[in-house]
């Protein structure tokens, strides 16, 4: 399992990062959302924060919000399930290099109109499952 957040900071914009071509195979000019896999026994809010913290420095403003869940089938004889949240976040980012080569606040306009989206979550911003964003 693994959780994603769409993180928005105060001025509305949204993140979107770059993922490491040399951590993640396939991931060479994709843009995605903050997170990853859970770490069994801790809870999904917990994960999501330390996920949020290892890959930007930033931390969680509030609860996030439960959007989605996706199956994902990665591995062949596997059932990968990927819940995204919307959150708010609060600091100074701080990109983590081996997770992310690039990064960039967007508009929630700029983003339904950005070539590159990783397909997960352009399937949820294609199905307005981010209702409210514009």
């Amino acid at each position: 399992m693994g959780v994603k957040a769409l993180l928005r900071r105060k001025d509305g914009k949204y993140l979107l990062v770059k993922r490491s071509a040399k951590k993640y195979a396939g991931a060479d000019g994709v843009w995605d959302i903050v997170g990853g896999r859970i770490e069994p026994g801790i809870s999904l809010e917990e994960n999501l924060a330390r996920e949020i913290k290892e890959e930007t420095g930033l931390k969680l403003a509030g609860r996030p919000k439960l959007v989605a869940a996706q199956d994902i089938l990665r591995v062949p004889g596997k059932h990968v399930v990927r819940l995204t949240y919307a959150a708010k976040i609060k600091g100074t980012m701080k990109l983590d290099p081996a997770e992310a080569e690039d990064a960039g606040w967007f508009t929630w306009r700029e983003i339904k109109k950005k070539d590159g989206l990783d397909r997960y979550f352009k399937e949820l911003v294609e199905k307005g499952e981010f209702r409210g964003r514009d």
